[in-house]
């Protein structure tokens, strides 16, 4: 064993008792967290705007702050980018994460230098509690890849701006640089499909352990690696035994990637995003993602039912409840106050608080008022495959058919198959009868003949590529919605069909 792989243990350790300690009291860590941050940002002009002096709790905040996406918060950022201190948060922040938004075209996301230590130490705290629980550390002696976005900075008025993972590549710890890959001359390239190609020039050859990445893109590197090679990715890397990934639910990848690996490898789950770090996996066998309740973001959670309401209701971490759909609102020590973050999470234990990640909020069909989710679609394609293990899965989206040439309206699946279901009526009926029994107002809508089943519209390989290329939007951390709730996305692709 190599020194990393040994000290990491007894720092795994350590890490691993410090967050027994806020798991156990999560109530008051995240009353702390709400006082630091407020108190900090008093003297900002939001702060001042939103009279954080006069805050002492979370009712008097929630009274001061309203809730927002991007939009609402647009022009105290805009204030930001023209080089104006102390107006989200004191002085001006390290870096903007720019990112592309469906609804607010390009998003500045503030990153102060209090809230780097958030995105840095939650992605290493993923790793130790998977070294704590698992005992295997021998990872961290090889090559570790993540796969992401260009590392090249330009300034915002003297902020540097780039994407987030381009922004964290610059912060990997110095104890990992030396067996971290690509190259920085490769991680620059901008053209994914030239820098994927490079990537797998750089390491096919090497002693490969761990690797990162969103999966359909993790996936193009086998894919190419095998193209190259001839050999399963396991032969190519035989001490390749930790996959990470986070921004998509993975099951409907996992069948393809172990395929392509050639065995089954342990994996580890995280929940990033620009607006901070929000959970990772802690356990090897518990459902769902611990929510890092003592990272510099105080949560707040509103039922999706709701969320639309002129006044939704507003929890705190201590009032929400298992197996309910709550949108995620996020205050923090980047500057984000009442910020939705877009994403619907459902929590599955409150003693630890683990969630998972069940959606958009304005990610889901209801065309005709079914409002179907991505989970919904997840699980129901899941028992699908699970009845025909055979069916490989590359990528899906799903959309509304409101106005078909024949027959009802009815939604339609656009599917990228790595193999085929060898009944693909069965497969299609399997995914609708499971759809309709997780949602009542699917189901009514069927039973009502307003709706006939979905149809699955099987596309050509790579076709999810062509699409998102064609969009300027391939590889790095841009993903495929899973769903919409029109025919944007839907008519690019039934182009793209078999």
């Amino acid at each position: 064993m190599g020194i990393r792989s040994i000290l990491s243990k007894p720092f795994a350790k350590y890490i691993i008792n410090q967050q027994n300690q806020w798991a156990a009291n999560p109530i008051p860590t995240q009353e702390k967290i709400l006082a630091n941050i407020t108190q900090k940002a008093a003297h900002t002009a939001f702060g001042k705007d939103h009279r954080f002096k006069d805050v002492g709790n979370y009712q008097e905040f929630k009274e001061a702050v309203p809730v927002g996406d991007y939009e609402a918060l647009r022009a105290y950022v805009d204030r930001v980018k023209t080089g104006e201190p102390d107006v989200l948060w004191p002085g001006l922040p390290a870096y903007f994460a720019k990112t592309s938004g469906t609804t607010s075209g390009t998003k500045y996301i503030p990153i102060t230098k209090d809230s780097i230590p958030n995105h840095i130490n939650s992605a290493r705290n993923a790793l130790l509690n998977y070294v704590y629980h698992s005992g295997n550390s021998q990872f961290l002696d090889g090559n570790l890849i993540f796969l992401s976005g260009s590392p090249i900075m330009t300034q915002t008025n003297g902020i540097h701006t780039g994407r987030l993972s381009g922004i964290v590549n610059h912060h990997v710890p110095g104890y990992l640089r030396s067996n971290q890959m690509p190259s920085y001359e490769t991680n620059c390239i901008e053209d994914w499909e030239a820098k994927v190609d490079q990537i797998v020039q750089e390491t096919y050859q090497e002693n490969m352990t761990l690797i990162s990445g969103i999966p359909p893109w993790v996936q193009m590197y086998f894919d190419r690696l095998t193209a190259k090679t001839g050999k399963a990715i396991k032969d190519l890397f035989p001490n390749f035994s930790l996959f990470v990934y986070g921004g998509v639910n993975f099951e409907p990848y996992k069948a393809k990637l172990f395929e392509s690996i050639g065995k089954t490898i342990d994996s580890v789950e995280t929940y990033p995003a620009s607006e901070g770090f929000i959970a990772h996996q802690d356990t090897l066998d518990q459902e769902g993602l611990l929510l890092l309740l003592n990272s510099g973001i105080f949560f707040e959670f509103i039922p999706t039912d709701e969320y639309f309401d002129e006044q939704p209701t507003r929890l705190s971490i201590g009032e929400v409840k298992t197996g309910v759909n709550y949108a995620l609102i996020l205050n923090s020590n980047a500057g984000l106050w009442g910020y939705s973050i877009g994403d619907t999470v459902k929590f599955v234990s409150t003693s630890p608080y683990r969630l998972v990640v069940t959606g958009r909020i304005k990610h889901f069909i209801s065309a005709f008022g079914e409002h179907v989710i991505g989970q919904e679609v997840e699980k129901a394609i899941k028992a699908a495959v699970l009845e025909q293990p055979e069916t490989e899965i590359t990528e899906l989206t799903v959309a509304p058919q409101v106005t078909p040439d024949t027959g009802l309206p009815r939604h339609q699946w656009f599917v990228e198959f790595g193999q085929l279901p060898k009944d693909f009526e069965r497969f299609a009926n399997t995914i609708d009868q499971n759809l309709r029994k997780l949602n009542v107002y699917y189901d009514d809508l069927i039973v009502g003949n307003i709706l006939q089943r979905l149809e699955i519209v099987p596309l050509r390989k790579d076709a999810f590529i062509q699409y998102m290329k064609s969009q300027g939007k391939l590889g790095g951390q841009n993903k495929v919605p899973r769903l919409s709730n029109d025919r944007k996305i839907a008519d690019q692709l039934i182009r793209l069909k078999l």
